[in-house]
């Protein structure tokens, strides 16, 4: 592992944006093994200056394409840059992905291959199966690079099982306890209400959703929880993907919005049917297998296994400001319908319960390493610190 340089600053201040070349000096140092994305927020002299970045490497100097979002610009990282350097010309064109809209999804390329669709459209439901499945506000498909599928909606056994995706399966709201896990108790739901935000640039591309936890029992239709989803998606590589998540709630209404400890809810995922108790591996940070893992609790989660003739799957990370983290987990067992069909969840409430009120906001945030190949578990080691403590420089005064 190398040692790198994090933190830097501009030495010249303000006045140095005169220079056609500005040095950015490190102030402090980390160590990291794998690409993380770093952040820079610029000085209102920069702010309106055409910038490039370049890096000083091993072999040689390259152009390091960066994304701006209002004062602060990321870029990716890597282990083998030595120094970065600021220069006042026009950054080159370059896109990392490509976000397509469709009528029914939000579609994110990486190399002209589909690796995330977002449903925005109602999802139907097969024939002779309750329209109380139908839902929409889901992750699916789930692709590697390569354009291996990782997710699964409506299995027969589960046909309220969604990709990935996050409701809660018991709480309490005005006096009632409502499950919008379950769609065939017809009590709640989650539904995609609105495009907020989106935009794709050098770096990573971004959707901001809107989705309501609606009440549906005794013809309510009333919406008792807001929850605004931001997805990030950034490359690291031909093989692997970023995915950050984060959620946010807010009570709808004047009154609080209780979710009541229970075994699985939340962030979950429903794996691809190739997988079973022979081909693929569930292991956590705290070293437990699928035998140990349902119960326990973890900060992050290899989830992986044999697709066709290769071999993927995704790292779930838990941020260590999340309610409840170490987040519990909620592991299906090895002989789930005998051939041991595969679900993972970070079950923020299975061993508390957690209460939202009105006027506060509360945020969950995942990050998910998708990849093509295996993945060791001291890269998901380094990708949790790196998570956990991102990359932040800054300018010298």
């Amino acid at each position: 592992m190398k040692k790198f340089l994090l933190t830097l600053l501009i030495g010249f201040g303000i006045s140095s944006c005169n220079h056609s070349v500005i040095e950015l000096q490190p102030i402090s140092e980390a160590n990291y093994s794998v690409n993380s994305i770093a952040s820079l927020e610029l000085n209102e002299a920069l702010l309106n200056s055409p910038l490039r970045l370049t890096a000083a490497t091993t072999s040689g100097k390259e152009e390091v394409p960066y994304q701006r979002n209002e004062n602060i610009i990321y870029w990716k990282t890597s282990s083998d840059v030595s120094s970065y350097n600021l220069e006042k010309e026009k950054p080159m064109d370059y896109t990392a992905v490509q976000l397509v809209e469709s009528d029914e999804q939000l579609e994110v390329y990486q190399n002209g291959t589909k690796i995330i669709g977002y449903q925005t459209a109602l999802k139907g439901v097969p024939e002779g199966v309750s329209e109380a499945y139908q839902r929409n506000g889901y992750l699916h498909p789930v692709n590697t690079p390569k354009g291996k599928r990782l997710t699964r909606i409506q299995p027969e056994d589960h046909y309220h099982h969604y990709g990935i995706w996050n409701p809660w399966t018991h709480t309490l709201f005005e006096g009632d306890t409502l499950d919008f896990w379950n769609l065939n108790k017809k009590q709640g739901t989650v539904r995609f209400a609105k495009l907020l935000k989106k935009n794709t640039g050098p770096v990573f591309s971004e959707i901001e959703v809107l989705h309501e936890h609606v009440v549906l029992k005794d013809g309510a239709n009333k919406v008792a929880l807001n929850e605004i989803q931001n997805i990030k998606t950034t490359p690291l590589s031909d093989n692997q993907y970023l995915m950050d998540i984060t959620i946010s709630y807010e009570c709808a209404t004047k009154e609080p919005f209780k979710i009541i400890q229970y075994r699985y809810g939340g962030f979950g995922w429903r794996t691809t049917e190739e997988w079973d108790n022979q081909n693929s591996r569930v292991l956590s940070s705290e070293g437990n297998t699928r035998k140990t893992a349902d119960g326990s609790t973890a900060r992050w989660c290899i989830v992986d296994g044999k697709l066709d003739e290769g071999h993927g799957g995704i790292l779930m990370l838990s941020h260590p400001e999340n309610y409840n983290h170490p987040e519990p987990l909620r592991v299906w067992p090895e002989d789930q319908y005998g051939r041991g069909d595969l679900f993972v969840n970070f079950a923020t409430t299975k061993t508390t319960d957690w209460t939202f009120e009105p006027g506060e906001k509360y945020t969950l945030k995942y990050q998910l390493i998708v990849y093509d190949g295996k993945m060791e578990t001291t890269t998901a080691e380094q990708a949790w610190k790196q998570f956990a403590e991102p990359l932040h420089y800054q300018l010298k005064p």
